[in-house]
């Protein structure tokens, strides 16, 4: 059965982000059958803990039993009704309590489905704003070196990582790309070119998708001076880092501000169902209100947006955090991950270590991500390195003894690795 079904997926299914080449002769696909907590099993019954929340959504693990509860509830009510003109009980009530944990001038939740149209979302809605507010020049954004924001033609145009996006350019619109160190080059960019800027767009305080690359707190602070200095939206991508992933609910709160926009995703329904928001202040939504003859409404949705199903689990999701005090329980389990990654220092190659909150980065002198994601499988855990990146994003309910054997099997994957 197990070879019946690996065929029939590498004849019928294209995986994201794959070379299937490399699946028919090298690696063919892991088949899961189900999960718990941090563990799932293929269908032959091994045993993996996800090392990387399967792509950084499942923050409270797999088979949540409360979050199981909430869509089995809501299924017997509805499945789905269009969010124009209609409304219903699970988004109105994740609404209200994404504005009760996000920054009084945060006020407006627009829904979309997922990070990349969360993104896609914010740079048409700040495009808009400036063109309905008398300063109609404002059409160009700021990105970040290194910057990944999603895969949509709008999300890919603020990118930075030529693996992703370089042969997509001809399709692309043109942005001002900043250099570390980013706020010295953002200003430099915006003392010359600020009247045509709309707005910066960042990944706050690590970019993921490069390798897990880090930069202070600080930084943070001085994009939210410059913005407010040359009169330019800060749009804060929180898709990755949102909810708990550095430590607090959402990494803008480590550097005390509130940005203008933020994109969540992800751990919104802690990986139950595809769902995002895009969130933002009153200022810029009174920018489109209007009668509708003024044609200042904005534009853009999807069929999906606000799906009850997964807002309800978003609301139990967000419900759980509150009751069980996530945030409060993972720190711990942060030094914790930070300790362990000392016994990757003396590992042959090892060119960095980096940590924050539940993310922990091993970046080695070579290429050997390939090599330890198969050793690692064979050993028991999910790792999918990043290049000569080995990072650690696992679900919340992980334990701390659970670190520790994730991260002992990594160090056995990697020593395998380099032979």
């Amino acid at each position: 059965m197990h070879t019946d079904l690996t065929q029939k997926d590498l004849k019928y299914i294209w995986h994201p982000f794959t070379q299937m080449k490399d699946y028919e002769t090298d690696a063919p696909p892991l088949i899961i059958d189900r999960g718990e907590g941090i563990y799932i099993w293929d269908i032959d019954g091994n045993k993996y803990i996800d090392g990387i929340s399967s792509w950084w959504v499942n923050t409270l693990g797999h088979c949540h039993p409360r979050l199981n509860a909430a869509l089995k509830r809501q299924i017997d009510k509805i499945e789905h009704v269009l969010l124009a003109g209609f409304s219903h009980v699970p988004v109105i009530e994740l609404a209200e309590k994404l504005i009760q944990i996000t920054p009084p001038e945060l006020a407006k939740v627009f829904y979309s489905d997922n990070g990349s149209t969360a993104v896609e979302v914010a740079l048409k809605m700040a495009y808009q704003y400036w063109q309905q507010s008398n300063q109609p020049q404002k059409t160009k954004f700021i990105a970040l070196k290194n910057s990944y924001h999603g895969d949509t033609l709008g999300s890919v145009s603020v990118g930075g990582i030529d693996v992703y996006h370089k042969l997509y350019k001809p399709l692309l619109f043109d942005i001002y790309q900043a250099e570390m160190p980013y706020p010295d080059s953002i200003e430099t960019i915006l003392k010359e070119h600020h009247k045509e800027i709309a707005g910066l767009i960042v990944e706050p305080l690590v970019q993921a998708a490069a390798g897990m690359l880090m930069y202070p707190t600080e930084y943070l602070t001085q994009f939210r001076k410059l913005c407010d200095k040359y009169d330019v939206l800060l749009i804060d991508d929180e898709v990755a880092m949102g909810f708990g992933r550095t430590g607090q609910m959402f990494a803008f709160e480590h550097a005390g501000i509130v940005p203008d926009i933020i994109c969540l995703a992800k751990g919104l329904t802690a990986g139950y169902l595809p769902l995002a928001v895009t969130i933002t202040t009153e200022q810029i939504y009174q920018a489109f209100y209007d009668d509708y003859d003024k044609f200042k409404t904005f534009f853009h949705g999807h069929s999906f947006t606000g799906n009850p199903l997964a807002a309800s689990v978003a609301v139990e999701n967000l419900k759980i955090f509150e009751e069980e005090k996530i945030i409060e329980s993972l720190q711990s389990k942060i030094q914790c991950l930070k300790k362990n990654l000392e016994k990757f220092r003396n590992l042959d190659y090892v060119e960095d270590i980096r940590h924050i909150g539940m993310i922990g980065a091993v970046e080695f002198k070579e290429n050997i991500g390939k090599n330890i994601y198969k050793e690692a499988l064979k050993r028991g855990a999910v790792l999918r390195p990043l290049g000569k990146v080995v990072y650690f994003m696992p679900p919340y309910v992980i334990t701390e003894e659970e670190i520790d054997r994730l991260t002992d099997i990594a160090v056995d994957a990697i020593k395998a690795a380099l032979g």
